[in-house]
C-alpha cells in the first residue's frame, strides 16, 4: 500500500535511485531544467598540474602537487558582498527624518509671538489661504478611470514583478554560526618548512686600524636550549686592496659565497636567540691577544701620528699573508640580543648603537611570547667586539658568555673591547625575495639574472622537533671538530690545524669536491681547515664544516681528518705545515649513515689500505696510535638528510621492502644477515616495530611510508614462493601511526580533528599504484588524454562546482634521472581537484621505472578499497578502536581508491549499478552499519569520538554519492537513521538528536543534493512514461498536466511518498518537524541548529547558478514546500517580533526589544494577530486563541531562529510556483488561513527595517548583540555540543610560534570577521542599512505577492470572505513599520484594489480596521517622501470616494480622519505639516478634477473635511512651537480639547494625547485626571444612549474622584446628539470602551501612589462587573484594592504628591503669558533654587541669558519699575491652605494633598520697609490664593483667579512662634521611637542660654507691660498661657531626656536643667501677671476685638 503511514521520527524506504532514472526518462529536452535530473558527465574530474617548484633548477626529479579551490560554498561573506553588488538605495522616511531639515530654524521660533489665538481655531480665512496657495503633489494617471478590477491586478502584479531582487539570502546576513560542519578545509600542499624568517643584511665593517684582511660569520644560538639554531653565514666586508693581499691564495670567487645578506629561519622565537658574529683572520705569529693588541691601542683619529707604525703592521700583514694566507685564526667575537631589536624596533630611534657598553643592560626576561613577523626594519651599529680567549673556544665558553651578556653586571664589561663599526639591517624577511639561494645553493625563484649578489637562505636546526613530511630532495653533513687533545703526544704539535676532506676511496685523489666553500671562494672544494690557535697543544675548535653527500653512499665513503702543524716563523729547512696525526669516520655501517658524537684515536702515521670500511676504533695490526689509542679527537657529525631516515625501525622496514623489490637475497641489516626463508617473519616483525621508531623521523618520511603500507596491501609480495598477506598486519600500523600523530600533533588539526599533515597525504600524495602492466604508458600523453576540460566552457554552471577528482600520472621524464639511484628519491605527482568542499583527493607517484620492473614481477592484485573495507570489518580489539579513532583517514583513502580505480579502469562513464562487486557492497554496509552502531551506543561516554566518527561517516557517504549506486548509499543512510531512531526512542537525548543533524547537514551538502531529490518527479508516478507535454501550458509547463491530477495536498505534506521521492529533503523536513513540535521537549535546545540546516540548503540553493532560470528554481522550491505547513506549526512558539512599539519608535527599540526572550505573545496581541474582531474567535485553530499561555508553555524560540525559519518560510513563498501555492490555499481551511496570514503578520515585523540610527547605535556597543538568552540557554542544554566546537575553538586561539608544534593554522581565520567586531566604519554601517533596507523591501514584497494570492483564492472560492479581514490587518501593519517608498507604492496599490473588490469589508464589517487605515494613510500623507505622498493621498481619496458611492454619505470616513489627524498630531514627535498640507492640496485637486462626481455633493464635503483638517494642522503648527516648553504644550492641548467641546470624539482623542504626553514626563496623576475626564465624557454620552442602571450617570458619578470633573458635562445648547451618523462611533464609546479607560485611569492613579483615588475610581467600576457578573475582574480589583489600602498603611509617613509654587510672568516678551500668575505642581521634593534654574534657563535660551531675570523677593510686583525690555519672572514656594473648619475633614496626608485649590505663602514686613526687624516692630504678610481649578487637574500649572492678604501684628507673630516651639517640643517628648538628638536640638533652642530672640526675650518684650491698647489684651492674655504651656513642656522633655541619656551626658543634662530653672525664674512674674479687665465679670466686649487688618484684593 502507497500511502501506509510512516511516523516522521522513521525514515522512509529510499526510492531506487538508478532504476527510476532508467524508467523515467526526462520529458525535458535540454535547458536549466535537464540539468537537474542528472549529474553531469564531467562531474568527477581528473586534471593533471606540475607541481610548484621553488628552485629554477630541480634538486631531484621534478614533482607535482595541486592545490584545490575551497569548493563551493555560497555563504562566505566575501560571496556575501560580490552578490550584494549594485543594490538599489531604497528610500525610507525613518532615515529621510534624520536629514530633512525643517522649514523654520529655532532663530525662527524664538522671533515668533508667544501668543495662542484666543479661539481655539486660528481664523479660517488666513488658514485656507495658506491651503490654497500649496503645490498638491503629482496625481497618479488612471486613478480615476474605472477599470476592471482583474485589469488593475494585473497591472500592480507586473508592477510587483518587475526589478525584484532574485536571491533573497544574498540580503540576509549568514548565521553566525562556528564554522559549518559541511565544509572541509582543502589541506595545504605539502610543503618545504620554514619558520618566521628574518633578512639580515651586513652593510660595512671598519675598525680603526685597516691593515689586513678580516672575514665574518653570523650564526643564531638559543642560550636556554644551549643550542646553536642554524648554520653559518660566511661573508666578508673586505676592501678589493685588502682581499688583494691573499692573492697566491684565492681561486676565482663564485658568486655564492660572495653574499653579504642572509635569510635565517627561526620557528621557535623566543627571549633567548642571540645572533653571535665570529671574526677570524688570517694566521700571524703570537697569540690572539697579541695580535688584537693593535686594534685596542690605536686610535683613527690619530692615523697621521702613528703613521709609520701603521706601516709597519701592514707590511707584517702583508708577509703573513702571502706565507700563512691559507690559514686562519680566531680574533674576535661579539652577540646581538635579537628580541631587543624586535622590541626596540618599534620605536622610531633608527641607528642604534645596540653593541654600545649601556646597552648590554637591555635585555628583557621572561618568555613573553616573540613573533618576527610584524617588527619595523632597524639598522643597527655593533661597536664593541670581545676579543676571543685562546682557551675559551668551545660553545660550552660561548654560551656562558651569552648567559652573562644577560645578567646586569656583565663579566664582558670588565673587558677591554675591541672597538669597531660593524652596521647591519635587520628585517622581517619579504614574501618571495628576488635573487636566492637555497642552503643546497639552488636558486630560488624568481631569479632574474645569475650576475646579481645573492642573498643566502640559511639552513635552520630548529630547537625543538618540526613535524614535517619532507617534500624536497636535501642532503647535507655538518661536521663540526670540537676538541683535540695532544698533551700526551711526543714531538713538536702546538699550531695544529685539522684537514677535512670526503672521500670516496682511499686513494688522496678520490677526495670528492663537495666540501661548501665560505666567502670570496668556489662554490666547493675538496677539503677545509680549521682555524689555529697559537702555540696550544690541546685546542677547541669552533668550525663547522658542510658537506654535500652523495644521494648514494657506498662503504669506501668516509670523512678523513688530517692534522697537521703549521709554522708560523719561516725557518730554513721548515716545512709550511707538518702533518702529525690521521683519524677518519666511515660514513655507512651496516648502511645505516653513522652520525652523531665521535670520540676518535688520532693515529701517527698514515693508514693502511682499505682502511675506510673499519672504524679508527679497531685496532689495526702494526699501526701507531696517539696516547694508546685513547680517544683524543671529539668531533660531531650532524645529517640533514631526506634520503637518511635516521631511525633504527624505519630503516630496517625500508631496507626490507627494497630488498623484495629488488629481490636481493639475503639482506644485511644491523648485525644479521636475513636469507630468503626467515624474510616473511622480519617482515611482520619490521611493521609491528615501526611503532618504536621516532615521532619525528616517522613524519618526516610519512609519505613514503604510507606508500610502502599501501603497496603491500595491494601487491602481497611473493616469498620463496608464496604469496605473503600483509594486509591486515599493514592496516594495523596504518592505524596505529594514524593516532600517533593525531595524538601528539594535536595542534596541527582542523576542526573534524584530521590531522593535516594526513589529510594532505591522502589529497595530494596518496594514488593506487598502478598495477595493470598492459594499461597505456601512464605517461603525459595519458594525463593530457584525460585531463581535459573541455566541457567547462560550454557550461559554465559547472566551472565552480567540478567535483573533480584527482588523479595520479607518472611522468615518464623522471626515469633516468642519475641522481635517483633508488625509489628513495622519489617523485611526487599530483593532481587537481575541484569540488564543492573540496573532494579531499590529490596524487603522489613513484618513478615510473620501479613501477614497470614491478608490474612484471608481480602476478597478484588487489583493490586497495577492497581490501581496506575488509580488513576494517574484520578487525576487532585494539585494532578496531584505532581505526575507529581515525575512521576519516580511512574512509577518505578508501574514497579516493575508489576513485582512482574507476578512473584508471575507464569505468567512470559505466553505469552505477554494476561498478563494485557484491562482497564490496556488503562490505560496506557491515561497515556503516556498525559503526552507526558504536555511534548511538557510545554517544554518551566518548562523545569527542563519537562526534568524530559521525562527521566522518557523514562525509563518506557524501563522497560514496558521487561515486557509487545512488539508491544503495540512500539505504546505508537509512540504515543510520534507523539506528539512531530506535535509540532517540528509547531515550531522548537531544547530543544524540544533535549528532544526526551534523550527519545530515553533511550528506545534504554535497553539490548535487538538488538532483539527488529528484526535483523533476512527480509524486503519483504516471502508469507509462508521461507524454511530452507543450510548453503552452503557461509558466507552469515544467509542471506539466500532473499537477491538476495529484492531490496537491502530498506536495506540501511530509506524506510517505513525498519523503520517498525526495529522499533527502523529506530528511531535512522531517527533522525540522520534529525537533520544533512543541511536545518534543528535550529537542528544545536544537531549534536553532535544525533551522541553520534548512537555511544554509536553501541559502546555497539561492546562490547557485545552476539555479538562477526562475522555472528551475520552483522546482528546487518544490522541495520544500511542507516548510509552509511546519512554519504554520510553530506559529504559537515563534519569537513575537511585534513586541516593540510600531512605526518609527521601533527603529529605536525594535533591537532592545527582541532580546527580552519573554516575549510570549500576551493575551491582548493572541487577540489582535487572531485577525477580525468580527469573526468569531472559534474560527482560529484552537489550541491558538484559546488559551495561549497554554500553548507557550514550551518556551519560544529565540529571535535569532525565528528569523531564520521566516525568512525560509519567504524563500519557498518567493520560488514556489504561484498556481500550485493557489491551488493548496484554495484547499485549505480557514482557520489555517487565518494562520498563514498570522505568520505573514509576524514576518512584517520581523524583517522591518531597523534604521541607520539603529545600526550606528548598535554599532557603538561595539560588541555583537549578545546572543540572546535563548541561544545561551540552547548552549547549555547541549553542553555547547563538546568536541567539535573545541576543536574549531583551538585550531583558531593558537597563535602562531606560540610553542606548539606546528604553524598550520594561518588560514583558518578567514571566516571569523565577526568575531572581533571593531567599530564600523561609516561605508560599512552605509552598506549594512542598505542591505537592511533590500531586504526588508524584499520580505515585504513577497508577503504581498502572497497576500495577492491569497485575495484570488477568495475571489475564486467565495466561500472565504471572513478572511479579508485577516489580510487587511496584514496590509496595515506593513503600512505601520518603516517601510520603503517602493514597497509602500505596492502595498497602496494592493489596498486601492482590495477596497474596490470588498468595499462593504471596510465601512460594514471591519469598522475598526477603517479608522486604522485612515491612520496609516494619513501617516504616509505626511511623508517627507513625495511618491509616498503621491500615492497615500490618492488612497485617502479613493476611499473617500467608495464610501460615499456606497451609501451617499461619508460621514464615518469624515469623523475617522478627523480623529486619526488628531491622534497623529498629538503623539508624532517628527510630524511635518508642511507635506501633510501638500497631501490636502492634492486630494482637493483629485476631488475638483472628478468629473464623475462634480454634480453631487461631493466635492463639497471633501472641501469641508480638507478644510477641517487643515485647521487642525494650524494648531499643530503651534504645538510644534511649543515643542521645547511643556507647560505651554500642554496649555495648547488643553484649548485644542476646549475647542472640540461641540464634538467628543476629537475631545477624547486630545483628551488621551494629553494623558499619553503626561505619562511621558511622568507627571501620573495628571495622566489619571485625563483618563477621568474621557471617562466622564463617555459616561454623559453614554447615558444618552443607553439607559442601564448600573453604568455611571455621566460626570456627576465621578465627583468624588475630582472635582473638576463637572467641565465634561453635556448639558451646553451646542451638544450633539449622540445618534448622528459618525458622531460617538469611537471604540470607546463603549461600555468596554468605558472600563477600559477607568482601568487605565486607576493604574496611573496607583503610580502616582494616590491610592485612595483608586479606591474612587473602582468604586464607578464594581457595580459594571457585578452587573455583568464578571467574577474574575471583580476578584482582580478587589486584589488591587487591598494592595491599594496595604500601601497606605505601609507608607504611611512617608508619602509625598507634589510641591507648589506661585509663578508670576511679567514683560512684554512674553506676549499672552504677560502679567499672568499660575501655581506650578512640581514633583515632591523640588527646590526652589530647581524650578527657577529650570525656567531661568528655558526662557533664557528663547530670549537670551541677559534678557531674563528671576525676581528673588515674594513682595507684590510694581510693572512700572520694571524694565520693559527684559522679560520677569517671580517664583515663590507656596503651600496648601485651610481654613479651621475645612481642617475637620482633611485629616490625612491624601487629604491634605488632593483636591486642592487655595494656597498660601507669607511675607515679613516692617513699618518702614525693611523686611526684618526687632520683636515689636516685626508684622508679617501671609497672601491666600485661589486657582481656578483643584490641583491635581488635567495640567500641571493652574491660572490664579483670586489673592487675598491677611496682616499679622507683632504679638500675633509673636503668638505664633510660640505655639510653633511649643508643638515642637511636644513632638519631640511624645515621639515613638524616641529620638534623643532630636529632643536635645529641639531643648537646647528652647532652654539654652544664648539663643537670640529666644522665648525670654520675646516674654520681656510682649509680657513685661499690660499693653495701653486694650484691643491687645487678648492677644496678651493668648501669649501668657502659650508661656505657660511652654514651660510645661520644657519640664516633660527634660524628664524625657533625663531617661534617655547615657553616663557621659550627665553634666549636659545638669546643665540644662540648670539653664531651665533659671529661664523659669526669670519668665515666673512674666507668666503670672494677669490683666484684672479680662477677669471682669462684665465688661463690654468690643464688637471689634477680632479687627485684624484685612485687605481684600482680587
Amino acid at each position: 500500500e502507497r500511502d501506509k503511514h510512516v511516523p516522521l521520527t522513521e525514515a522512509v524506504e529510499p526510492v531506487d535511485f538508478e532504476e527510476y532514472l532508467i524508467t523515467h526518462p526526462p520529458v525535458i529536452e535540454s535547458g536549466p531544467l535537464r540539468d537537474l535530473i542528472e549529474f553531469p558527465p564531467d562531474d568527477i574530474e581528473v586534471i593533471y598540474t606540475p607541481r610548484e617548484c621553488r628552485t629554477v633548477a630541480q634538486a631531484v626529479p621534478e614533482e607535482g602537487y595541486h592545490k584545490l579551490g575551497t569548493g563551493f560554498n555560497p555563504n562566505t561573506l566575501d560571496k556575501q558582498k560580490e552578490r550584494q553588488k549594485g543594490l538599489p538605495k531604497q528610500v525610507f522616511e525613518a532615515d529621510e527624518i534624520f536629514v530633512c531639515a525643517f522649514d523654520f530654524l529655532k532663530d525662527e521660533l524664538k522671533r515668533r509671538s508667544m501668543s495662542i489665538d484666543d479661539t481655539p481655531r486660528g481664523s479660517w480665512a488666513c488658514s485656507i489661504f495658506d491651503l490654497k496657495n500649496s503645490l498638491p503633489d503629482a496625481l497618479l494617471p488612471h486613478l480615476l478611470d474605472r477599470s476592471p478590477n482583474e485589469e488593475i491586478d494585473r497591472h500592480n502584479e507586473e508592477q510587483r514583478k518587475s526589478h525584484r531582487h532574485r536571491e533573497l539570502f544574498a540580503l540576509h546576513p549568514a548565521l553566525d554560526e562556528e564554522e559549518p560542519i559541511e565544509r572541509h578545509c582543502v589541506p595545504d600542499v605539502p610543503k618545504e618548512h620554514f619558520g618566521q624568517r628574518l633578512l639580515v643584511k651586513c652593510l660595512s665593517l671598519k675598525f680603526e686600524i685597516e691593515i689586513e684582511p678580516i672575514f665574518a660569520s653570523l650564526a643564531l644560538y638559543d642560550v636556554k636550549e644551549k643550542k646553536k639554531i642554524s648554520e653559518n653565514f660566511f661573508f666578508d666586508l673586505n676592501s678589493e686592496q685588502t682581499k688583494a693581499m691573499l692573492r697566491p691564495h684565492i681561486q676565482t670567487a663564485a658568486i655564492s659565497t660572495l653574499a653579504r645578506s642572509a635569510i635565517f629561519s627561526i620557528t621557535y622565537p623566543s627571549q633567548d636567540v642571540f645572533l653571535v658574529i665570529q671574526l677570524e683572520k688570517v694566521l700571524q705569529q703570537g697569540d690572539i691577544g697579541e695580535c688584537a693588541e693593535p686594534y685596542m691601542v690605536f686610535k683613527e683619529s690619530d692615523a697621521a701620528k702613528n703613521k709609520e707604525k701603521l706601516e709597519k703592521l701592514r707590511s707584517q700583514s702583508e708577509q703573513f699573508c702571502q706565507r700563512l694566507g691559507r690559514y686562519r685564526m680566531p680574533f674576535a667575537w661579539t652577540a646581538i640580543h635579537l628580541m631587543n631589536i624586535v622590541n626596540s624596533a618599534g620605536s622610531l630611534e633608527r641607528d642604534t648603537d645596540i653593541m654600545g657598553r649601556r646597552s648590554l643592560e637591555r635585555t628583557t626576561s621572561g618568555d613573553e611570547s616573540c613573533s618576527l613577523t610584524g617588527f619595523r626594519p632597524a639598522t643597527l651599529t655593533v661597536t664593541n667586539f670581545f676579543k676571543q680567549e685562546g682557551d675559551r673556544l668551545s660553545d660550552e665558553d660561548l654560551f656562558k658568555f651569552l648567559a652573562d651578556m644577560r645578567r646586569p653586571s656583565s663579566v664582558l664589561r670588565r673587558l677591554r673591547p675591541i672597538t669597531a663599526q660593524l652596521k647591519l639591517d635587520i628585517s622581517p624577511a619579504p614574501e618571495n625575495p628576488h635573487y636566492c639561494l637555497t642552503p643546497d645553493l639552488q636558486q630560488v625563484k624568481p631569479y632574474p639574472d645569475s650576475r646579481v649578489r645573492p642573498t643566502r637562505e640559511i639552513l635552520e636546526f630548529p630547537a625543538r622537533d618540526v613535524y614535517v613530511p619532507n617534500t624536497t630532495y636535501r642532503n647535507l653533513l655538518y661536521v663540526n671538530p670540537q676538541s683535540l687533545n695532544f698533551a700526551n703526544r711526543q714531538g713538536s704539535a702546538r699550531n695544529i690545524t685539522v684537514k677535512v676532506q670526503f672521500m670516496n676511496g682511499e686513494d688522496p685523489n678520490n677526495a670528492m669536491p663537495v666540501i661548501f666553500g665560505k666567502s670570496s671562494c668556489a662554490d666547493f672544494s675538496k677539503e677545509a681547515y680549521t682555524a689555529v690557535v697559537y702555540h696550544n697543544r690541546s685546542p677547541d675548535f669552533h668550525d663547522e664544516i658542510k658537506i654535500k653527500l652523495p644521494a648514494s653512499l657506498s662503504d669506501h665513503h668516509h670523512i678523513l681528518f688530517t692534522f697537521y702543524h703549521v709554522s708560523c716563523q719561516q725557518k730554513q729547512n721548515t716545512p709550511l705545515e707538518t702533518p702529525v696525526g690521521y683519524t677518519w669516520i666511515p660514513m655507512l655501517q651496516n648502511g645505516r649513515l653513522r652520525t652523531g658524537h665521535f670520540c676518535l684515536p688520532v693515529s701517527l702515521e698514515k693508514p693502511p689500505q682499505s682502511y675506510s670500511v673499519l672504524s679508527p676504533d679497531v685496532p689495526l695490526p702494526g699501526m701507531k696510535w696517539v696516547d694508546n689509542h685513547r680517544g683524543v679527537f671529539n668531533v660531531e657529525v650532524v645529517a640533514v638528510s631526506t634520503i637518511h631516515t635516521q631511525d633504527q625501525y624505519l630503516d630496517k622496514f625500508f631496507a626490507l621492502v627494497h630488498a623484495l623489490d629488488e629481490h636481493m637475497f639475503p639482506v644485511r641489516i644491523g648485525d644479521m644477515r636475513i636469507m630468503e626463508n626467515n624474510l616473511e617473519t622480519e617482515l611482520k616483525s619490521s611493521i609491528a616495530a615501526l611503532n618504536s621508531s621516532q615521532l619525528e623521523p616517522v613524519v618526516r618520511f610519512l609519505h613514503l611510508l604510507l606508500d610502502k603500507l599501501v603497496l603491500l596491501v595491494v601487491r602481497p609480495p611473493v616469498i620463496a614462493g608464496q604469496i605473503v598477506n600483509l594486509g591486515q598486519a599493514s592496516f594495523e600500523v596504518m592505524a596505529s601511526i594514524v593516532n600517533r600523530l593525531h595524538k601528539y600533533l594535536d595542534t596541527s588539526q582542523d576542526m573534524h580533528g584530521r590531522n593535516s599533515l594526513l589529510s594532505s597525504y591522502i589529497y595530494y600524495v596518496f594514488r593506487l599504484p598502478n598495477t595493470d602492466p598492459n594499461s597505456p604508458s601512464p605517461g603525459l600523453g595519458g594525463s593530457v588524454h584525460y585531463a581535459t576540460m573541455a566541457r567547462s566552457a560550454v557550461r559554465p554552471a559547472s566551472l565552480n562546482l567540478n567535483r573533480s577528482r584527482s588523479l595520479s600520472n607518472s611522468n615518464p621524464d623522471i626515469s633516468g634521472t642519475p641522481t635517483s639511484p633508488d625509489d628513495e628519491v622519489r617523485s611526487i605527482i599530483g593532481s587537481k581537484a575541484m569540488e564543492r568542499c573540496g573532494n579531499r583527493m590529490s596524487s603522489h607517484t613513484e618513478s615510473a621505472s620501479f613501477l614497470q620492473t614491478l608490474t612484471g614481477r608481480l602476478p597478484t592484485k588487489k583493490l586497495f578499497h577492497e581490501e581496506l573495507a575488509l580488513q576494517w570489518v574484520v578487525s576487532s580489539g585494539s585494532v578496531r578502536e584505532g581505526a575507529l579513532q581515525q575512521a576519516w583517514f580511512f574512509f577518505e583513502l578508501m574514497v579516493k581508491s575508489i576513485i582512482h580505480h574507476l578512473y584508471f579502469t575507464d569505468r567512470l562513464e559505466s553505469p552505477r549499478k554494476n561498478r563494485f562487486p557484491e562482497r564490496f557492497m556488503d562490505d560496506i554496509t557491515a561497515l556503516v552499519s556498525t559503526i552507526a552502531g558504536d555511534i548511538v551506543s557510545r554517544f554518551q561516554k566518548d562523545l569527542e569520538l563519537v562526534e568524530r566518527l559521525n562527521t566522518s561517516l557523514a562525509f563518506f557517504l557524501n563522497d560514496l554519492l558521487s561515486v557509487m549506486d545512488r539508491g544503495f548509499v540512500f539505504t546505508l543512510i537509512k540504515t543510520y537513521w534507523k539506528q539512531v531512531s530506535t535509540k532517540l526512542y528509547a531515550l531522548q537525548n537531544p547530543t544524540l538528536e544533535s549528532l544526526r543533524l551534523d550527519f545530515l547537514r553533511i550528506v545534504c551538502s554535497h553539490e548535487h543534493y538538488v538532483t539527488l531529490n529528484l526535483p523533476c518527479s512527480l509524486l503519483t508516478p504516471p502508469a507509462s512514461p508521461s507524454p511530452s507535454v507543450s510548453s503552452a501550458t503557461s509558466q507552469s509547463s515544467g509542471f506539466s498536466t500532473h499537477v491538476q491530477d495529484q492531490k496537491i495536498a502530498n506536495m506540501f505534506e511530509l506524506s510517505v511518498p513525498f519523503r520517498e521521492q525526495h529522499y533527502l529533503a523529506g530528511l531535512v523536513l522531517s527533522e525540522l518537524s520534529v525537533i520544533l513540535d512543541p511536545d518534543n521537549e528535550g529537542m528544545f535546545g536544537l531549534h536553532k541548529k535544525v533551522v541553520s540546516v534548512v537555511h544554509n540548503l536553501l541559502s546555497s540553493h539561492d546562490s547557485d547558478p545552476r539555479y538562477a532560470d526562475p522555472e528551475v528554481k520552483a522546482r528546487v522550491a518544490m522541495l520544500y514546500l511542507p516548510l509552509i505547513g511546519i512554519v504554520m506549526e510553530t506559529l504559537p512558539q515563534l519569537h513575537d517580533f511585534t513586541g516593540g512599539p510600531q512605526g518609527a519608535a521601533a527603529g529605536a527599540s525594535g533591537e532592545e526589544a527582541e532580546g527580552d526572550g519573554n516575549s510570549m505573545i500576551s493575551q491582548t496581541v493572541a487577540m489582535a494577530i487572531a485577525g477580525t474582531s468580527t469573526a468569531p474567535p472559534m474560527s482560529r485553530p484552537s489550541s491558538f486563541l484559546l488559551n495561549p499561555q497554554a500553548s507557550r508553555q514550551h518556551g519560544t524560540f529565540s529571535a535569532e531562529s525565528s528569523r531564520s525559519l521566516l525568512i525560509c518560510l519567504l524563500w519557498v513563498l518567493k520560488n514556489a510556483d504561484e498556481l500550485v501555492l493557489q491551488k493548496w490555499f484554495t484547499d485549505l481551511s480557514v482557520s489555517q488561513l487565518n494562520r498563514l496570514l498570522d505568520l505573514l503578520y509576524l514576518c512584517v515585523s520581523c524583517f522591518e527595517y531597523k534604521g541607520k540610527k539603529a545600526f550606528e547605535r548598535m554599532n557603538s556597543l561595539t560588541f555583537k548583540k549578545s546572543k540572546d538568552m535563548k541561544a545561551k540557554l540552547e548552549e547549555a542544554i547541549l553542553g555547547s555540543i563538546g568536541a567539535r566546537q573545541e576543536m574549531v575553538r583551538r585550531s583558531r586561539g593558537h597563535a602562531f610560534g606560540s610553542q606548539e608544534n606546528l604553524r598550520w593554522r594561518k588560514d583558518m581565520t578567514h571566516w571569523r570577521q565577526n568575531s572581533e567586531k571593531m567599530d564600523k566604519t561609516r561605508a560599512e554601517l552605509e552598506h549594512e542599512a542598505l542591505i537592511d533596507g533590500n531586504l526588508a523591501t524584499e520580505a515585504n514584497l513577497i508577503i504581498l505577492d502572497t497576500l495577492e494570492i491569497i485575495v484570488q483564492t477568495v475571489s475564486v472560492t467565495e466561500s472565504k470572505e471572513s478572511i479579508l479581514g485577516g489580510v487587511l490587518k496584514v496590509l496595515l501593519h506593513s503600512m505601520a513599520c518603516n517601510q520603503s517608498a517602493l514597497y509602500l507604492q505596492h502595498c497602496f496599490a494592493t489596498q486601492r484594489a482590495l477596497v474596490s473588490k470588498f468595499p462593504e469589508l471596510l465601512f460594514e464589517e471591519e469598522t475598526e480596521q477603517c479608522a486604522d487605515l485612515c491612520l496609516r494613510l494619513l501617516r504616509n500623507c505626511s511623508s517627507s517622501i513625495s511618491t509616498i505622498r503621491a500615492h497615500a493621498s490618492a488612497s485617502l481619496y479613493l476611499l473617500m470616494r467608495q464610501n460615499f458611492e456606497i451609501g451617499n454619505n461619508f460621514a464615518r470616513v469624515k469623523m475617522q480622519v478627523t480623529m486619526s489627524l488628531s491622534s497623529l498630531v498629538g503623539t508624532s514627535q517628527n510630524f511635518n505639516e508642511e507635506f501633510l498640507r501638500r497631501s490636502l492640496k492634492t486630494i482637493l485637486t483629485y476631488a475638483e478634477e472628478d468629473l464623475e462626481l462634480r454634480e453631487t455633493t461631493f466635492p463639497d464635503q471633501v472641501q469641508d473635511l480638507v478644510f477641517n483638517l487643515h485647521m487642525i494642522l494650524s494648531d499643530t503648527v503651534k504645538m510644534k512651537e511649543h515643542q521645547e516648553d511643556p507647560e505651554m504644550l500642554i496649555d495648547l492641548m488643553y484649548r485644542i480639547a476646549k475647542g472640540y467641546q461641540t464634538s467628543p470624539d476629537l475631545r477624547l482623542t486630545w483628551l488621551q494625547n494629553m494623558a499619553g504626553k503626561h505619562s511621558e514626563r511622568t507627571n501620573h496623576a495628571e495622566a489619571a485626571q485625563c483618563l477621568v475626564h474621557s471617562a466622564a465624557l463617555v459616561a454623559e454620552y453614554l447615558s444618552m444612549l443607553e439607559d442601564r442602571k448600573y453604568l455611571p450617570v455621566g460626570c456627576v458619578t465621578f465627583q468624588n474622584i475630582s472635582s473638576n470633573v463637572l467641565e465634561e458635562s453635556a448639558v451646553s445648547d451646542d451638544v450633539v446628539s449622540p445618534d448622528e451618523e459618525g458622531i460617538c462611533s469611537g471604540k470607546y464609546f463603549t461600555e468596554i470602551g468605558l472600563v477600559g479607560l477607568l482601568e487605565q485611569a486607576a493604574a496611573s492613579f496607583s503610580m502616582a501612589g494616590m491610592y485612595e483615588a483608586v479606591n474612587e475610581v473602582y468604586k464607578v467600576l464594581i457595580p459594571i462587573h457585578e452587573a455583568n457578573r464578571d467574577a474574575k475582574k471583580l476578584a482582580t480589583i478587589h486584589g488591587k484594592l487591598q494592595e491599594a489600602f496595604g500601601k497606605i498603611v505601609h507608607q504611611d509617613g512617608k508619602r509625598m504628591f507634589g510641591t507648589y509654587f506661585r509663578v508670576g510672568f511679567y514683560g512684554s516678551k512674553f506676549g499672552d503669558l504677560d502679567e499672568q500668575e499660575f501655581v506650578y505642581k512640581e514633583p515632591a521634593i523640588t527646590k526652589l533654587a530647581e524650578i527657577s534654574h529650570r525656567l531661568e534657563g528655558f526662557y533664557g535660551e528663547r530670549f537670551g541669558e541677559d534678557q531674563v531675570e528671576v525676581i528673588k523677593d515674594s513682595n507684590p510686583v510694581d510693572k512700572c519699575k520694571l524694565d520693559p525690555n527684559k522679560a520677569f519672572i517671580q517664583i515663590t514656594y507656596v503651600e496648601p491652605y485651610f481654613d479651621t473648619y475645612e481642617m475637620k475633614d482633611r485629616i490625612t496626608y491624601f487629604d491634605k494633598n488632593y483636591n486642592l485649590r487655595r494656597f498660601v505663602y507669607c511675607t515679613p514686613f516692617t513699618l518702614d520697609g525693611r523686611a526684618h526687624g526687632d520683636l515689636h516692630e516685626q508684622f508679617k504678610r501671609k497672601t491666600i490664593l485661589t486657582t481656578s481649578h483643584a490641583f491635581p487637574y488635567i495640567k500641571t500649572r493652574i491660572n490664579i483667579i483670586h489673592k487675598e492678604e491677611i496682616i499679622s501684628m507683632p504679638i500675633e507673630v509673636a503668638i505664633e512662634d510660640m505655639q510653633k516651639k511649643t508643638q515642637e517640643l511636644a513632638f519631640a517628648t511624645h515621639q515613638d521611637p524616641a529620638d534623643a538628638k532630636m529632643l536635645q536640638m529641639v531643648l537646647q533652642g528652647s532652654v539654652g542660654t544664648t539663643v537670640n530672640q529666644g522665648p525670654l526675650e520675646v516674654a520681656q518684650v510682649f509680657l513685661s507691660e499690660i499693653p495701653s491698647d486694650p484691643k491687645l489684651y487678648r492677644h496678651h492674655n493668648k501669649l501668657r498661657l502659650c508661656f505657660k504651656d511652654f514651660t510645661k513642656r520644657c519640664e516633660d522633655a527634660l524628664r524625657k531626656n533625663k531617661s534617655l541619656i547615657g553616663p557621659d551626658q550627665k553634666e549636659y543634662q545638669r546643665e540644662l536643667e540648670r539653664n531651665y530653672h533659671r529661664l523659669k525664674e526669670a519668665l515666673q512674674p512674666l507668666i503670672n501677671r494677669k490683666i484684672p479687665q479680662l477677669y471682669k465679670p462684665v465688661l463690654q466686649v468690643n464688637s471689634h476685638s477680632r479687627m485684624s487688618l484685612r485687605k481684600l484684593d482680587i
